[in-house]
């Protein structure tokens, strides 16, 4: 499987994630959420993180990096803003503190932040694609997410390309960032205002863990 979400950034900050793929886990078998029948991580993994139990049919959710793979054309992936990091702008400090979680997160996924963007083909036509990641800080929206996004948007503009944008998420704004975090959907917003000028189409895919906020 293809590594994305800032590998090479996460070498230069000397970050290492727990395994090469950023997955957690070990062992042949999982269990399935819904239905608690055992099954073999493999099959689950070829039927796309849908429990193969007839009577259950129950989507897990799926990693960022999977959801490129079996959306787009096979190696047809770059990504983009590679090396852009959160940073613990307010000092934020609680139970635990931002700085930490942030950390935990990078070694946890393999990745720099929630969300990965880039330039693919979708059955040989280019597109820009984005998705979050909910074991990032349940794929919250902090400065870096909303950047990058927005980045993207303008990228598309640019190069006419329409934009796909998966929510594999549904942490809302990531309010360890205040009010630099609540800007982004504002930020966001007039970025695909842009994409619309331009006439250019836009997707939103919502998955299971999306709710008022990827509406919004």
């Amino acid at each position: 499987m293809a590594i994305f979400g800032g590998w090479e950034g996460l070498k230069k900050l000397g970050i290492r994630p727990q395994t090469p793929n950023g997955e957690v886990g070990t062992g042949p078998a999982t269990k399935c959420e819904r239905c608690g029948e055992i099954l073999i991580k493999k099959t689950l993994e070829e039927n796309l993180g849908v429990c193969p139990s007839i009577k259950c049919g129950h989507h897990h959710r799926i990693t960022s990096s999977r959801r490129i793979e079996v959306t787009l054309d096979p190696d047809s992936f770059t990504e983009l803003d590679t090396f852009l990091a959160p940073k613990d702008i307010l000092d934020f400090r609680g139970p635990k503190a931002y700085k930490d979680k942030i950390l935990e997160a990078q070694q946890e996924t393999g990745m720099l932040e929630a969300v990965i963007t880039g330039v693919g083909k979708l059955e040989g036509r280019p597109v820009a694609f984005g998705v979050t990641d909910s074991r990032f800080i349940m794929g919250s929206m902090g400065s870096v997410v909303g950047e990058k996004l927005s980045r993207l948007c303008e990228h598309a503009v640019r190069e006419r390309l329409p934009v796909i944008f998966v929510s594999g998420s549904g942490g809302g704004a990531r309010m360890y960032e205040g009010l630099f975090s609540l800007m982004q959907m504002a930020k966001t917003a007039a970025a695909l205002g842009k994409v619309h000028e331009a006439r250019l189409p836009y997707l939103s895919v919502c998955t299971d863990c999306t709710m008022a906020g990827v509406w919004a």
